[in-house]
């Protein structure tokens, strides 16, 4: 039972996923968070930053939360010094996921360098979406490359609109940019662990919002993700304490130890 349950698994994993729907999925992301950055560019001009400035934050940094969270801490009055390490850490992230697409894509060497720019939350989605080699590289192509091409071309159009546009905050356009990364981001918190993290950032970068300098918040919650670590670490160290415990009292493993009822099982059960 057990080989045909795990022949049956890499079966379905095998079954390659047409190309149209591989398409189909990617050119949905990268059109509908590509244009978001119209309201990037609205409010870097906002900010005080030029058009060479904006443009170029997307076309080399390409990372809509971490160019948000630049130019928001700029708005704000905060230092500039302040406002990059903000965005620097934000950005560490994609460090990690160019970990991971390394090995699903196995892109050739001379392509790494230029395939890294695409990098990100969204493109990272989509490849881990798919369950071949080859439908991840379309994937992450696809949606890259929509993505970057649309990004930079409604940075451009709203930092040339931003005067017509006028005050960005009585738009609301300011606010774009954190809800589409909210939007990215819960569907993937599904762990107790993951929620707690998050949970503990929002309270953090909240909370230090009115005290401390613009920009500094985002790097005290990034202090959310070893906290939440090691209590999870000391939770499942005290778990094995007692486990242990129960053992050494002659405690048989199984139902009784967790505290579940000892009665046999019926021969339906079985």
């Amino acid at each position: 039972m057990a080989q045909q349950t795990a022949l049956a698994d890499s079966t379905a994993d095998d079954v390659d996923k047409p190309d149209r729907a591989v398409v189909r999925d990617a050119l949905g992301v990268g059109v509908a968070v590509g244009l978001s950055g119209f309201a990037f560019g609205v409010t870097s001009a906002g900010s005080g930053l030029g058009l060479l400035q904006t443009c170029a934050l997307s076309l080399l940094v390409f990372t809509g939360a971490s160019q948000f969270a630049l130019v928001g801490a700029l708005a704000a009055g905060g230092n500039p010094f302040t406002a990059a390490a903000g965005a620097f850490f934000l950005g560490v992230r994609n460090a990690f996921y160019g970990l991971r697409l390394s090995d699903l894509l196995a892109l050739p060497r001379a392509v790494r360098p230029f395939a890294a720019q695409w990098v990100i939350d969204e493109t990272t989605a989509v490849t881990l979406a798919q369950p071949t080699r080859h439908a991840r590289r379309i994937g992450f192509t696809v949606t890259g490359l929509t993505l970057y091409a649309l990004w930079n071309l409604t940075t451009l159009l709203g930092a040339l609109g931003a005067k017509a546009i006028g005050d960005t905050r009585a738009w609301g356009l300011d606010a774009a940019g954190p809800a589409v990364f909210l939007a990215l981001l819960a569907p993937m918190l599904k762990t107790t662990t993951e929620r707690a993290v998050a949970g503990l950032a929002v309270l953090l970068g909240l909370g230090l919002l009115p005290v401390l300098p613009a920009g500094v918040p985002v790097l005290v919650a990034a202090l959310a993700a070893p906290v939440a670590l090691v209590a999870e670490g000391r939770r499942g160290a005290h778990g094995g304490q007692e486990v242990g415990a129960a053992e050494e009292q002659g405690a048989p493993p199984g139902p009784e130890a967790a505290g579940g009822s000892a009665e046999p099982e019926s021969e339906e059960d079985r």
